[in-house]
C-alpha cells in the first residue's frame, strides 16, 4: 500500500490527474514518480505509475505515426452469456487446446510458441447456461509493465467476471503460476477476495464530500478519509467504502482502481510422467487459495469437472420465474450473484416489478413447504422458483 507519501508528492498527483494532455500527463507522472520514497510499502504505487508512463508513451508515439491503433480495439471482446471468462498462461501451455475442447470456437493448436497473436472467444454449455471462454494472447515476464501487449491482456483479465489460470504439468507449474499471479499483482487483479473495496466516483464543484460506510472503518475515522482525499486534490466525490477498510485502502484506490477477479486453476498435460509429482507440488504451493483441477487436453480426462468448477467459482445461483397460475417456471433462469434477493430479482426483471412489488412466493427443496410468501429482502439460492406479484 502507498505509505508515506509527501505534501509535494500528492499535490503533483492532483495535477497529473487534472492533466488532459497526454504529454503533459506524462511529465507530471514522471515528476510524481520522483517524490515517491523507495521502500517497501509503495512497491505497488510504483509499478503502477511506471505502468501508466508506458502506457502514455505509447499513446504518444501512435500519435506520431498518425495511425489508428486498429490492434487495440481487436483486444475488446463484448460479452455473452452468463459470465465472461478469460484464460491465462504462458505460451504452449494449451490454452487453444483447451478452448477448442470445450467450445465451439474454431481454432487448431499451433506447435510454435506465441501463435495467438488476439484473444479468441467461445461459447462453453454448462448445463442450462452458456459461460463465454477467451483465450487471451500469451503472458510472459513483464507483461503489466506493457511487454508483449501487455496493457491489453490485463484489460481483458480486469473485465472479465473470471479468471482461468494455466499451466503446464510437464513443466514447473509453480514456477509459471508464480509469473501469472506476479503480472496480475502488479496490474492490480486480485484473485484473493479482498476484505475491503473502496470506490471514488469524482463529481463536478459543488456536490463536496459524499462518504458512504457500508462496512466499517479500521482504526481510522470519517475526518481521516476526508483529510487524505483533500491532500489529493479530491474535494467533489461520492465514496463508498466496503468491508472492513483501512486509510491505506482507500490511498490505494485514489492510484488505481483494484479489482476482484475469483479463478481458478487450470493444471493441462496430467497425462505426462512428470504430472503427478509436479501436481502434488503445485497443490502444496497454493495451498486453500485457489481450486486446481488437473486435465489433459489430450485424452479429455478432467474436462468434465471445469463447468462446475467455474460455476463455484463464479458464485452464481440461477433463478427461474414463473407467471402467476402458470404450471411451469421459465426455461432460462436469470443469473444473480449468490448472496441476491427478491429484490436484486425484482431490479433484474424490470424496474416496475421493484417499485410496486406487493409480495412473491418460492418454490425450493429447502423449505419446509413450497410455495412460502415472502418479502424483498428472502435471500435467493441455485434454482429456486419464484412468482412474484405486483399491486
Amino acid at each position: 500500500m502507498p505509505t508515506n507519501l509527501t505534501g509535494e508528492a500528492r499535490k503533483k498527483w492532483s495535477e497529473a490527474t487534472r492533466a488532459r494532455n497526454p504529454k503533459e500527463k506524462l511529465e507530471l507522472l514522471q515528476e510524481f514518480h520522483s517524490l515517491i520514497p523507495k521502500h517497501k510499502g509503495t512497491e505497488k504505487l510504483r509499478a503502477q505509475i511506471k505502468t501508466k508512463m508506458a502506457s502514455l508513451r505509447r499513446e504518444l508515439e501512435e500519435e506520431k505515426r498518425r495511425k489508428p491503433s486498429v490492434r487495440a480495439s481487436k483486444f475488446f471482446i463484448e460479452k455473452e452469456g452468463a459470465a465472461q471468462i478469460v484464460i491465462l498462461g504462458q505460451t504452449k501451455v494449451g490454452r487453444s487446446s483447451l478452448l477448442a475442447a470445450i467450445t465451439n470456437a474454431k481454432i487448431e493448436a499451433s506447435n510454435y510458441p506465441f501463435a495467438t497473436r488476439e484473444p479468441v472467444p467461445g461459447m462453453f454449455q454448462f448445463q442450462d447456461l452458456q459461460f463465454q471462454i477467451v483465450e487471451a494472447p500469451a503472458l510472459v515476464r513483464g507483461t503489466a509493465e506493457g511487454k508483449g501487449g501487455g496493457q491489453q491482456i490485463l484489460a481483458l483479465a480486469r473485465n472479465a467476471d473470471s479468471l482461468v489460470l494455466m499451466v503446464d504439468l510437464s513443466k514447473d507449474p509453480n514456477k509459471q503460476l508464480s509469473l501469472i499471479l506476479n503480472e496480475l499483482e502488479i496490474a492490480r487483479v486480485l484473485i484473493k477476495k479482498p476484505k475491503a473495496k473502496v470506490e471514488i466516483e469524482r463529481k463536478h464543484m459543488g456536490v463536496g464530500l459524499r462518504i458512504f460506510i457500508i462496512g466499517r472503518l479500521v482504526k481510522d475515522t470519517l475526518k481521516d478519509v476526508e483529510a487524505l482525499l483533500k491532500s489529493y486534490g479530491i474535494s467533489n466525490a461520492i465514496v463508498k467504502i466496503y468491508g472492513n477498510a483501512t486509510l491505506d485502502d482507500v490511498e490505494d484506490s485514489i492510484f488505481e482502481s483494484v479489482v476482484y477477479r475469483p479463478a481458478i486453476i487450470v493444471a493441462n498435460k496430467s497425462d505426462f510422467e512428470e504430472a503427478q509429482e509436479n501436481l502434488r507440488k503445485l497443490k502444496e504451493f497454493i495451498g486453500k487459495r485457489l481450486t486446481v483441477v488437473p486435465v489433459s487436453c489430450k485424452t479429455g480426462f478432467g474436462i468434465e469437472e471445469l463447468g462446475p468448477q467455474l460455476f463455484r467459482c463464479l458464485e452464481i445461483v440461477r433463478v427461474y420465474t414463473k407467471e402467476p397460475n402458470s404450471k411451469d417456471p421459465s426455461a432460462a433462469p436469470f443469473v444473480l450473484k449468490r448472496g441476491s434477493t427478491i429484490a436484486d430479482l425484482a431490479k433484474n426483471i424490470h424496474s416496475d416489478f421493484y417499485e410496486r412489488f406487493s409480495f412473491a412466493r418460492v418454490w425450493a427443496e429447502r423449505l419446509p413447504y413450497s410455495p412460502r410468501k415472502v418479502g424483498l429482502s428472502f435471500v435467493l439460492e441455485d434454482k429456486d422458483v419464484v412468482e412474484m406479484r405486483v399491486r
